[in-house]
C-alpha cells in the first residue's frame, strides 16, 4: 500500500447516513475507523437528530474528528409516529436532498476553512451523487448489505424489461442475471418486479440502482471471497469495488454493546456444545404472534435449549406457562451480546429473518442458520444461505409452525444435514478471517478506500 503520510494531513470529508434500522450504526462504525486511521482529516456525520442521538451517545469511543450535524427529518411539527416506518422514511426522503444540501454548504468550510473534499453516503441516498458532482468533489457511496442485493439494484431495468410486472411469478426461476446462475423471481428484493414498485423505498432503490451508475468506487459491507461471480461482474461496473468487510469484524460496534446485562454467556456455559439454538429478529423484524407460538410450542415439546432475545412486549404471545415450564432448558431476556453469544462454543443455530448483518455475523462465528425472511432483502440472503452458499436453511411455507420448527432444528441440530450445514459455514468463517486479517482483501480494500476518501480520488 502506498504511504498515506502525506494525505492524513488534510481533507474534510462530509458524511451522509440514512437515519433508519442498522444503517447510520453501520456508517457510523466505518467512519470511526477512517477517522482513527486519518486523525489530522475532519469528518462531519449528516444525520436526524434522533438518530444522531443515539449514534453518539458513546462518545468515549468518538475520535475526535468525527463532528456531529443534525439535519431535520422532514416530519411535520407535532407528528406522533403511527408504527408505519415506511410513511416515516417517505416523509424524509422527500426534503432530505435539500436538507442534507444546505446543512452540508453551512458545514463546508465552516471555522477551520476547510472545504469539503468527498461525500461519503449511505447508497440509499442516491441523490449524494448530484450533490458531489454539484460541489465539485468525488462521491463514495456505501452499500451496507450484500453483493447480491447491490447486483439486482443495478440491474431494475434490466430485471423489468425481460420478465415485467405480472404477478403471480413468484416461483419462477430466473437464469440471466449476469454474476448469479439461478434466483427464484419472489426471493428479488421487494420493489424490483414484486411489491408496491411505487412506494418512496422502492422509489429510492430505484433511483439509487440508476445513481450509482455514475461512481467509480463501491465500498461494500461484505468480503470478497463470499461472492466471487459476482464480485467478478462487478469490477467490469466499477472500477474499484471494495469490499471492506464484514463490519462486525472491521468497525465493530462500541464495547457498551457488548456488555452481558442479562447474564447470557454465563447460563451458556452451562449447556452443551453446539446444542442451543439462538434466536433473534433484529430491531424492525417480529414474527406474528401465531408464528411466536409456534415456536414456543415447538421449543418446548422438542426440549431445545434455547437462547431467545425477544422484547418483553412480545412475551404475552407465548404459551400460558411457557417461561415457568422451560426455565430448565430455555432463556428469555430482551437483548443480547449477539456477537459474543454466536461466538459460544454451545450456540448450535442461528434464527434470524435474514438480515445482513446477522448473516455476517452468523458467518464470522461459523454458526448455521434458520431463517424466516420478512422483507427487504431478507428473501434474498435466504436464497443465498441455502442455495448458494450452503450454510443454512430456510422455514418451510415462508413462516413458523410448531411441526415444521421441530423438523427444521432436528434437521439442523441433529441430523447429517446439519453436520454438512457447520462444515460450510465454518469453511467461510475460515475465509473471512483470512480477509480481515493484516494481508487480507478486506484490510487492502479499505486501505484503498482510505487513500481515495482523504485524497479526493474518485477514479
Amino acid at each position: 500500500m502506498a504511504s498515506t503520510t502525506s494525505l492524513v494531513q488534510r481533507g474534510h470529508v462530509a458524511v451522509l447516513a440514512f437515519p433508519f434500522a442498522a444503517h447510520p450504526g453501520l456508517l457510523f462504525g466505518l467512519v470511526r475507523r477512517l477517522a482513527t486511521a486519518a486523525p489530522n482529516a475532519t469528518f462531519t456525520f449528516f444525520s436526524t437528530a434522533k438518530s444522531n442521538a443515539k449514534v453518539f451517545a458513546t462518545t468515549s469511543e468518538i475520535p475526535g474528528n468525527i463532528e456531529r450535524c443534525d439535519v431535520p427529518d422532514g416530519l411535520p411539527e407535532g407528528y406522533v409516529f403511527a408504527g408505519n416506518v415506511e410513511e416515516e422514511i417517505g416523509m424524509f426522503l422527500k426534503s432530505a436532498p435539500e436538507n442534507f444540501k444546505t446543512a452540508v454548504a453551512a458545514a463546508d468550510g465552516k471555522e477551520s476553512g476547510m472545504r469539503v473534499g468527498c461525500v461519503v453516503a449511505d447508497a440509499f441516498l442516491w441523490f449524494s451523487g448530484e450533490m458531489a458532482a454539484e460541489m465539485g468533489v468525488s462521491w463514495v457511496p456505501v452499500w451496507t448489505s450484500g453483493a447480491a442485493s447491490l447486483l439486482l439494484h443495478l440491474y431494475t431495468d434490466f430485471i423489468r424489461e425481460t420478465v415485467g410486472l405480472q404477478p403471480g411469478r413468484e416461483e419462477e426461476i430466473v437464469t440471466f442475471i449476469p454474476g448469479l446462475s439461478e434466483l427464484r423471481l419472489g426471493d428479488m428484493p421487494s420493489g424490483i418486479v414484486t411489491g408496491n414498485i411505487d412506494s418512496p423505498f422502492a422509489v429510492m432503490l430505484h433511483n439509487m440502482g440508476r445513481a450509482l451508475q455514475k461512481t467509480t468506487i463501491m465500498p461494500i459491507n461484505s468480503f470478497e471471497e463470499l461472492d466471487p461471480p459476482i464480485i467478478n461482474h462487478l469490477k467490469t461496473t466499477f472500477s474499484n469495488v471494495l469490499n471492506i468487510g464484514p463490519f462486525n469484524l472491521t468497525s465493530p460496534p462500541p464495547s457498551s454493546d457488548n456488555l452481558d446485562r442479562h447474564n447470557c454467556i454465563s447460563w451458556l456455559d452451562s449447556q452443551p456444545p453446539n446444542s442451543v439454538a439462538y434466536l433473534a429478529f433484529g430491531t424492525v423484524a417480529t414474527p406474528p404472534p401465531n408464528e411466536l407460538n409456534a415456536i414456543a410450542e415447538a421449543l418446548e415439546e422438542s426440549k431445545t435449549p434455547f437462547l431467545w432475545s425477544l422484547g418483553e412486549k412480545f412475551t404475552s404471545h407465548l404459551p400460558e406457562g411457557f417461561l415457568e415450564r422451560t426455565k430448565g432448558f430455555g432463556k428469555i431476556v430482551p437483548w443480547t451480546p449477539q456477537v459474543k453469544v454466536l461466538g459460544h462454543g454451545s450456540i448450535g443455530v442461528f434464527i434470524n429473518h435474514g438480515g445482513w448483518n446477522s448473516v455476517l455475523e452468523s458467518i464470522t462465528a461459523g454458526v448455521p442458520i434458520i431463517c424466516r425472511p420478512f422483507f427487504g432483502d431478507h428473501h434474498l440472503n435466504c436464497w443465498m444461505v441455502e442455495r448458494v452458499w450452503g450454510i443454512g436453511v430456510r422455514v418451510d411455507g415462508g413462516g413458523f409452525t410448531k411441526n415444521g420448527t421441530m423438523d427444521t432444528l432436528e434437521l439442523v441440530l441433529s441430523c447429517d444435514t446439519g453436520k454438512a450445514l457447520k462444515r460450510q459455514v465454518e469453511v467461510y468463517k475460515e475465509l473471512v478471517q483470512r480477509a480481515v486479517g493484516p494481508k487480507g482483501s478486506s484490510t487492502q480494500s479499505f486501505n484503498t478506500l482510505l487513500l481515495k476518501v482523504i485524497s479526493g480520488e474518485n477514479h
